[in-house]
């Protein structure tokens, strides 16, 4: 990842080298919270991939599952920050997005086959995550995550974050629609923007989006800024977001899906899985990388188990200790 200084992108002299991606993000989160986690990718043969398997492995990500592909270069995108300046090329001030350069990318050639080289890791694993954004790279990755699906489980649960990228859909011929439902309806564990998913299918309410997709077990409707709808079998539970200020959002769907997914493979109850993620999801938000950088464990585990009148009035502010920096 290369993050522009804020202001047009046309005037940017420099550019900071960051690492990220979706399910590198949730990774990175996960392992931050004390679950084993491996991360299964292509990339190219190259100082950018080499540093980005030496970052992840630094947060403790095991890497032995990432294929170096002598090929293909590993897959880039631009970060395009705001600055505010009124230009007509300027975001506003705190806004971003990404430009991505990923056609013919080392992960555009994932496929089933990297599931096998990657099968002795895959079977120690409690639960597999994946993404819209990486079965919309290329047909084989789309074969690749569709051959998810229909793996045997033996108890292993199938987590799926829609995240809906247009730009990387526009170079397939196929309907994204039909194989983001198939997903959906796939998986064990599925979260859903509210915006994204009325842009997919048309259905951005999130009991509706239920009776839509009434397999998943788990699923999570993240309602823009203001809460998040959790559907645990027949239960539903609706849980605000708290209270803080935003320096960027990218980042925050994954950091908050890497939270529920840690808290669900610790055994929490329902609200606590939706409450750490949006802890981590507010650790994103207050910070300017892609991947989050949290609160201490004993910190995330307090303030998830606080009375629900103490997590309305709960100020969210980036710092290690509780409660001076986090909670007012």
């Amino acid at each position: 990842m290369l993050i522009a200084t804020p202001g047009p992108l046309a005037d940017s002299l420099v550019f900071e080298r960051g690492a990220g991606g979706a399910e590198a993000n949730v990774a990175c989160v996960l392992s931050r919270l004390g679950v084993p986690t491996g991360w299964l990718s292509r990339v190219g043969d190259d100082g950018f991939g080499r540093y980005l398997i030496r970052q992840l492995g630094e947060r403790g990500v095991d890497t032995t599952a990432v294929t170096v592909d002598a090929t293909r270069p590993t897959g880039m995108y631009v970060k395009e920050r705001g600055n505010g300046s009124g230009h007509p090329d300027d975001l506003p001030a705190g806004a971003s997005r990404m430009l991505y350069y990923r056609s013919g990318s080392a992960a555009s050639a994932l496929s089933p086959a990297d599931l096998a080289a990657a099968s002795a890791l895959l079977e120690q694993a409690e639960l597999i995550h994946f993404t819209g954004i990486t079965t919309a790279l290329s047909p084989s990755a789309t074969e690749l995550t569709d051959a998810l699906l229909t793996q045997p489980r033996r108890g292993r649960l199938l987590s799926f974050d829609l995240n809906y990228r247009p730009a990387l859909w526009a170079r397939r011929t196929e309907s994204a629609a039909d194989i983001l439902a198939r997903h959906i309806g796939g998986s064990d564990v599925v979260f859903l923007g509210a915006d994204e998913a009325e842009e997919v299918f048309g259905i951005g309410d999130a009991d509706r989006l239920r009776a839509a997709f009434p397999q998943p077990r788990h699923l999570i409707v993240k309602n823009d800024r203001h809460s998040v709808t959790g559907f645990l079998g027949a239960d539903r539970l609706e849980v605000p977001a708290l209270t803080l200020e935003v320096t960027e959002r990218i980042g925050a769907g994954d950091a908050f899906a890497g939270g529920y997914l840690a808290a669900l493979l610790h055994g929490r109850p329902h609200e606590q899985l939706l409450r750490f993620g949006h802890l981590c999801a507010a650790a994103a938000l207050t910070g300017a990388g892609d991947i989050a950088e949290l609160p201490a464990v004993p910190v995330l585990e307090a303030l998830a188990a606080v009375s629900a009148a103490e997590w309305a009035r709960t100020h969210y502010r980036p710092g290690p200790t509780l409660p001076e920096n986090v909670a007012s």
